[in-house]
């Protein structure tokens, strides 16, 4: 303890640090307190490095030097918004924790635009009148998948929701057991279906459900039949399930419309670049069903949004729905979304322009040239000791409840720190002042370059010299 209070006089006072130009230039930009508490907390955190970690006075006076530097870093943090940007490493291409789907720099003037100026939002500029926010959307919605109408609510649960609510409200809706999937946040279809007001009518199995299920359980009470597709998981095995297109027959016989909950919402099929077969909106369509509900922020690539395309009587209806006006999306969604939807009218504009779509079809060649540049990126500024760094196979995931089997061949770069902490160092990485959100796996840090764009190859190595200057033993 005696020696510990010899090394805590090796620490500068508040008082000294507040006279470093770098910290001092804080005062200009933030309020004092933010700075004070700073300091304070970087030295309380050297403190606690020297009880727990037993540095020496070489080590503290090294940590001195970087100590402004740390100082205005955790300044800059406690004064930065909340939302922030940060760096995806971890490879999850739809990640729902760091926001999903990237919106592409391509359509960001237009939503500039439409944000610091007035717009047309509801306002007929050929009538001069009055008009709907819906109308933007509908007609290029309804040429890409080929649906008769279209609307766009805040989001695919909320989408749900509404299409129940309008057809079957106190009324019985067939769905198989199998499908009464768990979405994000532990909601459930039986839930959106109990507050709709519909009246959950589940046949079949678990694994096993046949069209004699659906057919047995309609009476005079069923209002519509549901599909819901199982994009978030897959029962594998001894196991049977009816399609859209098999119930095709049963809803004209009974005159009852077939609604179906897509989930991801993929427009293009990207079976082509090696990936698992998801189901088109354009497909759902095509095989008659009534009413087909799909995400924007998932595979589709935009904004978030509960898209639902479909037959007009049952979009009109919808319209006239109470919910429909707590559901509804703002100015900016309607803006991203509908730049998001012109690059759809070429399908190879929609795979280079698209981020979620540019990742996932990226082939592995492409993903090694950029492995090795960040790679030389890294050893060129950073000499590193006691680690190790080197280019590594790894497999990415689409994320975001889409493709729940798919692992997609990557390449990452992998460190490993000697007798040191990876979560110390982790946690470097997300408390830099642009957050690098890493994947750590057997105590091994991996950035995959699947999620991580060559123009953020500089902040990434920022970050690892952050670390690096946070963990001991690992930089010269």
């Amino acid at each position: 303890m005696n020696q510990n209070k010899n090394l805590f006089k090796l620490i500068p006072k508040v008082d000294e640090l507040l006279e470093v130009d770098s910290i001092k230039n804080l005062m200009n930009t933030m309020p004092r307190k933010i700075v004070v508490d700073s300091i304070r907390e970087e030295i309380d955190q050297l403190r606690k490095d020297i009880r727990i970690k037993s540095l020496g006075e070489d080590e503290i006076k090294g940590r001195n030097i970087h100590l402004p530097e740390l100082i205005v870093d955790r300044a800059n943090r406690k004064n930065s918004y909340k939302l922030k940007r940060v760096i995806n490493g971890t490879g999850v291409v739809i990640h729902t924790n760091i926001g999903r789907s990237l919106i592409s720099e391509d359509i960001m003037e237009n939503i500039k635009d439409i944000a610091i100026n007035y717009s047309n939002l509801e306002y007929d500029l050929d009538k001069g009148e009055r008009g709907s926010r819906y109308s933007h959307l509908k007609d290029i919605i309804v040429e890409i998948t080929g649906g008769e109408d279209a609307m766009v609510v805040n989001n695919n649960a909320a989408a749900v929701l509404l299409v129940l609510s309008t057809i079957a409200k106190d009324k019985e809706v067939i769905v198989s057991r199998g499908e009464l999937i768990e979405i994000g946040g532990s909601f459930r279809i039986p839930d959106v279906m109990e507050q709709s007001g519909a009246i959950l009518k589940a046949v079949g199995t678990t694994n096993k459900t046949h069209l004699w299920d659906f057919e047995k359980a309609i009476t005079e009470e069923t209002a519509a039949l549901l599909k819901v597709h199982t994009s978030n998981y897959r029962i594998l095995g001894f196991t049977s399930s009816v399609s859209a297109e098999e119930l095709y027959p049963l809803k004209k016989k009974y005159n009852l419309p077939l609604i179906e909950d897509l989930g991801s919402g993929v427009l293009i099929d990207l079976s082509k670049f090696g990936l698992e077969y998801e189901p088109t909106v354009q497909e759902s369509i095509k095989k008659g069903v009534d009413v087909v509900t799909f995400s924007g922020d998932k595979l589709l690539g935009g904004p978030q949004a509960g898209i639902i395309v479909g037959k007009k009587k049952y979009i009109d209806a919808m319209k006239k729905n109470p919910l429909t006006r707590a559901f509804r999306v703002d100015k900016f969604t309607i803006s991203a979304l509908e730049a998001t939807l012109r690059l759809y009218l070429d399908e190879k504009t929609a795979i280079e322009k698209i981020p979620t779509l540019k990742m996932l079809s990226m082939d592995i060649d492409e993903l090694e040239k950029k492995a090795v540049k960040l790679y030389n990126k890294i050893i060129e500024r950073i000499s590193i000791k006691n680690c190790k760094l080197e280019i590594v196979d790894s497999y990415s995931e689409v994320g975001g409840g889409s493709l729940p089997l798919e692992k997609i061949p990557t390449k990452c770069i992998l460190l490993s720190l000697n007798n040191q902490s990876i979560t110390d160092f982790e946690k470097a990485l997300r408390e830099y002042k642009i957050s690098i959100i890493a994947r750590v796996y057997k105590d091994n840090i991996y950035i995959d370059l699947r999620t991580v764009r060559e123009k953020e190859f500089d902040i990434v190595v920022d970050g690892l010299l952050h670390g690096f200057n946070r963990v001991k033993g690992c930089i010269i």
